[in-house]
């Protein structure tokens, strides 16, 4: 880039990290609206720099800018208290009950047979501590055990978190060097407000779920059976990463599934004491959300519900009917034959198509649409990203209430989204079409 096009991208940059600081004070003030605005404005400044970034050229001065002013910008937030969500309270906690010997998945942090193990900072501060055992699958648990052997601390699990998103740049100026695109892309993901506050922030375990994913990709195209492992990682880590499998896997192949398979169950194996708990709370987290018969967490239900043919559609009927759209999706897919950024962009398809059928109710959860957003053009994932930070104007609890505000709020979203996801299609069919 000139130096006279780099204004932009370098007042862009240092708007950003003030906005860091100021979105900082407003947390410790305990003032989330205004924090919202402040993160919802970094939304903006941010989608100028990658609209002027976008075609930057790949020198390595400016991927080091990029890198640098991403880790500055971090580094106060690791520091501040964790303000969006508690989750990182419970990381801690797991490492600490593994430490001990103890299968997470067997007693709630109240139960008497853990009471050694309670303290003064991290116990008190852990969600549904009465109620729910530990949600996550067992790879997440390994990296929990991992940290917390360093420091059974929240700063330490925040920093972690942020060690999983420098992998993740490091992946992301691999990925796009090998697709021959610029690696000024890469701001797509280093400058987005999303993870800045969510991983940093809030420590949340996505952004070892993301780097993972990151390394599928990569590892696809020296292995089929590597891609497998990393893809293995990410699903036990989050569940959900399962649904790439159709975009990675190559046609007549056995070794991605069958070592995704085993690399399952051998993750499963140590905690299978439990039985069928070993699932922990999902099942109740399912409930709480409305991701049940009720269907009262699902958005694109609930648009339903106001057709009178659909007005009688449950939950059940509504997650039979999803999960048949993205089965008919994935093997539409998997029977494809496509080069890699073709792969990618299935796997962007997957993923896009998955978060809008399922709506999830916090914004950390769309955080793993950002990279595919570096590697193919799509204001869609764009815009899902950065406005999934509306969610924050939905009061939080433990059972997800269904009214005409939370409508609203969600129709703000994923409005624009769905049409702009229509107008991505459009423009890669052309592209296809073209070539």
């Amino acid at each position: 880039m000139t130096r006279t096009r780099l204004i932009v991208p370098a007042a862009s940059g240092a708007a950003l990290l003030a906005l860091t600081g100021i979105g900082v004070v407003f947390q410790v003030e305990d003032d989330p609206e205004r924090f919202l605005a402040v993160a919802l404005l970094q939304g903006a400044v941010y989608a100028i720099a990658v609209w002027t970034m976008w075609n930057g050229g790949s020198s390595r001065r400016l991927v080091l800018g990029i890198v640098a002013l991403a880790v500055l910008m971090r580094i106060p937030v690791i520091l501040a208290p964790p303000y969006l969500s508690t989750d990182v309270y419970r990381y801690v906690w797991d490492g600490r009950v593994i430490a001990a010997g103890i299968n997470p998945y067997r007693y709630v942090p109240l139960d008497p047979q853990v009471a050694p193990l309670r303290d003064t900072e991290i116990f008190p501060n852990i969600n549904r501590s009465d109620t729910a055992v530990t949600i996550y699958p067992p790879f997440a648990q390994a990296i929990f055990l991992v940290v917390t052997r360093v420091s059974e601390s929240v700063t330490a699990m925040k920093a972690a978190m942020v060690v999983g998103e420098i992998i993740t740049f490091v992946l992301l100026l691999r990925l796009l060097a090998g697709e021959g695109l610029p690696a000024s892309r890469v701001v797509v993901y280093a400058w987005h407000p999303l993870p800045l506050w969510e991983f940093a922030g809030s420590g949340h375990i996505d952004a070892a779920l993301i780097a993972l994913v990151m390394g599928a990709f990569w590892a696809a195209r020296r292995g089929q059976g590597l891609a497998g492992l990393f893809l293995a990682g990410a699903t036990l880590t989050k569940l959900y990463p399962v649904i790439l499998l159709p975009a990675l896997y190559r046609r007549w192949g056995c070794a991605l599934p069958v070592v995704f398979a085993a690399a399952i169950a051998v993750g499963y194996l140590p905690f299978i004491g439990v039985g069928w708990r070993v699932f922990g709370f999902l099942p109740g987290y399912a409930g709480e959300e409305g991701f049940d018969t009720s269907g009262a967490g699902f958005y694109l239900l609930s648009l339903l519900h106001e057709l009178p043919p659909f007005a009688a559609l449950n939950g059940r009927a509504y997650v039979i009917g999803a999960a048949a759209i993205l089965l008919a999706l994935g093997a539409a897919i998997a029977v494809a034959r496509y080069p890699a950024r073709g792969s990618l962009g299935a796997a962007a398809l997957l993923a896009a198509t998955f978060m809008f059928l399922v709506s999830p109710h916090y914004p950390w959860y769309f955080a793993w649409l950002i990279p595919f957003a570096c590697l193919i053009r799509s204001p869609a994932l764009l815009w899902l990203t950065i406005a999934c930070l509306l969610l924050y104007l939905v009061p939080v609890g433990y059972h997800v209430v269904r009214d005409d505000y939370r409508l609203v709020i969600e129709s703000l979203i994923y409005g624009p989204f769905a049409a702009l996801a229509a107008a991505d299609l459009w423009y890669h069919c052309r592209v296809i079409r073209s070539s």
